[in-house]
């Protein structure tokens, strides 16, 4: 029965590690503030719901077996960097050409009324995750480390840090999506124009980042190959 009870230090300790994996200012985080700002904190929620999914799945194949997960993600790094890259660059282009509209309440209405209007921006969010090597090599980094320290000696007790650092990942995203709908009512249907530019050049940048890293890659190994023929 003592294996189903969560070691003291997991709660705190996942609910940290959810939230340093979710802060850093990256695509879905670009991706969150504009639908935010667009439609509200219920899309924000969305929009980082997907991060959350991408994240979960990823501790979760980390607690089932770390060293072979992160292996098959380094024999294959390019090919998921260079998805990726491309899937960023094609959702910067799909939001900088998009036409702005502000979604308002109506009285009486909640935002959550219409959820069919916010759930496509969950696998996108979640491809953007998953996609992203680096990330993905990082969070199971951090998630072997935290399971070192915090003695996690089976299979349920890695669960359950699993569950608590998705746990902080929806407690960021929640977070940061209240945040920006407290502030959205200021901002014109011009001035979000200008936003979906900035977030779509954002995750054009981030994009081509992906794809020039992978082709500068595949030089310096041609050139090399050259060198050494």
């Amino acid at each position: 029965m003592l294996d189903f009870i969560p070691h003291p230090l997991m709660l705190p300790v996942g609910l940290a590690v959810g939230v340093l994996i979710a802060a850093p200012v990256g695509p879905v985080n670009v991706m969150c503030i504009q639908r935010a700002i667009e439609r509200g904190v219920a899309a924000g929620i969305f929009a980082g719901l997907g991060a959350v999914l991408g994240d979960g799945l990823i501790a979760l194949l980390a607690a089932l077996g770390v060293g072979q997960i992160s292996s098959a993600i380094t024999l294959y790094r390019d090919v998921i960097q260079l998805v990726g890259g491309l899937v960023l660059a094609g959702f910067g282009v799909m939001l900088a050409r998009s036409r702005p509209k502000l979604v308002m309440v109506e009285t009486g209405q909640s935002e959550w009324s219409s959820v069919r209007d916010h759930i496509w921006d969950v696998p996108k969010t979640f491809l953007l995750t998953i996609t992203n090597p680096g990330a993905v090599l990082g969070l199971i980094a951090i998630f072997g480390g935290v399971s070192s320290f915090v003695e996690v000696t089976s299979t349920v007790q890695a669960l359950w840090l699993v569950a608590f650092i998705v746990a902080g990942s929806i407690l960021w995203w929640v977070f940061l999506s209240t945040m920006v709908g407290r502030i959205r009512h200021r901002v014109t249907e011009a001035r979000l124009g200008q936003i979906n530019a900035a977030a779509g050049l954002v995750l054009i940048l981030f994009g081509a980042t992906l794809v020039g890293e992978i082709a500068l890659k595949s030089l310096w190994r041609a050139f090399m190959s050259g060198m050494l023929g």
